[in-house]
């Protein structure tokens, strides 16, 4: 089947190194860049910050507008890369019918070395303290959707290694010089 748009959203915890991946790809692509925090209303952000973990309800309308924002650009006829952390496959599943077609590049790892990462960055209102959280929500990719062409991707691989690993896995153009 030819699809007018492609999405790529990767996805995993908080610290996996989902901005990393999605910049190099889009970069490597020409495709539009999002990340999904930027999506988050005001009150999310805020709970976020103090500590307090996302709950299912805080979460449908965050990723309705994402959903949205994908349908609208591959009615522009833009292949996309998402960041966005989809860590439930009802997540997932609303995700996936943005129109076009959807894959997730699930980034997953020791929880010793996200956590590093996560010590390690600044300026991002996601505490380290809530990936606990994170970890016991995430539902890994099923087999039908990796079956349909997502894919699973060790975070201890380099981020030109994982580019390279997602180009020639789901047959991409690289459209850009790395």
């Amino acid at each position: 089947m030819q699809y007018a748009a492609t999405h790529l959203v990767v996805m995993g915890v908080a610290g996996s190194g989902k901005s990393t991946l999605a910049a190099a790809l889009s970069r490597q692509l020409g495709w539009l860049c999002a990340e999904a925090d930027e999506f988050h209303p005001q009150s999310n952000i805020q709970k976020m910050s103090q500590g307090i973990p996302l709950q299912d309800e805080d979460r449908w309308p965050w990723l309705q507008e994402i959903e949205n924002w994908m349908t609208t650009q591959a009615q522009a006829g833009n292949s996309t890369v998402l960041t966005c952390s989809a860590l439930k496959q009802s997540y997932r599943r609303l995700l996936a019918q943005a129109e076009g077609r959807v894959l997730f590049l699930h980034l997953h790892g020791e929880a010793d070395l996200i956590g590093q990462r996560m010590q390690g960055r600044e300026g991002h209102f996601m505490p380290p303290t809530l990936l606990p959280s994170q970890l016991a929500t995430l539902e890994p990719l099923s087999d039908e959707e990796i079956a349909a062409g997502s894919l699973r991707l060790d975070i201890s691989k380099s981020p030109e290694e994982l580019v390279k690993t997602v180009i020639a896995a789901l047959q991409l153009p690289a459209d850009q010089a790395p």
